[in-house]
């Protein structure tokens, strides 16, 4: 039985962004899976890393990786931390629902990554990458965005959403992960009213309800390419004559 994890960054859970996280859930419990969840706001997920966490003086020097890496030699993670971990380990896919927010994600979701994405534990130095601890799983983005799909295009006003994603993207490539091409829903905001209000909830409904088709079909679905260790040389730059796949690399 594949295991699903549901990463879900929004304040409300009756928010569209809810909707479509218990969709995906629904959909993955028809076809089989075991569903874990992560509703961050729900439970109150503390998204700021530091000294506290690991027992150390606020007002001493701290560092990220050293405390995450002792703290996992020492089986001490912080318990928010661990719970979290153990769902990523778990996981065979892992469907994050979150709405872009000042072109990100939400701050709560970048804070779980600082959290949760545990040196020691979920990556090493010589584990990364395409030699990442975390290969063989695999992540999509359900993400809403409020401007249509036209601003948030190559050569849109609001950035090209794929670009917007492309940090959180390698941040689980780092891991080893598999990353699939975003789903995306443009124009949801709160302002409509009258009838662009209802074409609204009606093509926010169709959403809803083809979210078990989009699940079933991501085994034919397009993953985002990422390139390979080998294409860059021993500085960890891009080995002349190779082609970059992203636009951050160049």
């Amino acid at each position: 039985m594949p295991t699903t994890l549901i990463v879900l960054a929004h304040p409300s859970r009756k928010s569209f962004n809810g909707a479509w996280a218990e969709a995906s859930a629904a959909a993955c419990e028809a076809a089989g899976h075991k569903v874990l969840w992560s509703d961050l706001s729900a439970h109150q997920f503390d998204a700021v890393e530091g000294a506290r966490h690991f027992g150390q003086d606020p007002s001493g020097q701290f560092d990220p990786l050293k405390a995450h890496e002792a703290a996992v030699a020492e089986g001490m993670l912080p318990g928010d931390t661990a719970a979290e971990v153990e769902k990523i380990k778990a996981a065979d896919l892992i469907i994050f629902h979150f709405p872009l927010w000042w072109f990100a994600p939400p701050a709560v979701l970048k804070g779980w990554f600082d959290r949760v994405l545990v040196h020691g534990d979920l990556h090493r130095v010589e584990d990364r990458f395409d030699t990442g601890l975390c290969r063989g799983k695999r992540a999509l983005f359900c993400v809403t965005t409020g401007a249509s799909a036209a601003e948030c295009g190559p050569g849109g006003k609001e950035g090209d959403v794929n670009m917007l994603l492309w940090p959180s993207a390698y941040t689980l490539r780092y891991l080893g992960m598999d990353v699939y091409v975003p789903e995306v829903v443009h124009s949801v905001h709160g302002y409509f009213a009258g009838a662009e209000e209802a074409a609204l909830q009606a093509r926010l409904g169709r959403v809803l309800d083809g979210q078990a088709e989009l699940v079933d079909g991501l085994g034919k679905r397009p993953l985002l390419p990422f390139n390979a260790d080998s294409d860059f040389d021993e500085n960890g730059r891009l080995k002349a004559g190779v082609k970059s796949v992203s636009g951050f690399i160049t």
